[in-house]
């Protein structure tokens, strides 16, 4: 049977003011985090699950457009960019 880890909800303001310490209860205590700004759940800190790490990270990511203009570019011409013409 799978035991569930505790949960905690934090607001931005007080995670960010106090990063270090709870990176250590969730490393030592095994307890997850749920992130909030304006009362709305933004992110999830679990503890890391030490199988995930012995896994190779080469070959881990799929990319989805053989061109890097594609994850860079809209195509669109900015007002910052000089007129090389």
């Amino acid at each position: 049977m799978q035991s569930k880890t505790p949960e905690r909800t934090i607001m931005a303001s007080r995670f960010k003011a106090e990063c270090l310490g709870i990176l250590d209860q969730v490393d030592e205590m095994k307890v997850s985090y749920t992130i909030t700004k304006h009362g709305r759940p933004v992110a999830r800190l679990v503890p890391a699950d030490a199988d995930e790490f012995d896994r190779p990270l080469m070959g881990s990511v799929t990319l989805v457009a053989e061109d890097d203009a594609a994850y860079y570019s809209t195509g669109e011409r900015w007002d910052a960019e000089p007129d090389l013409t």
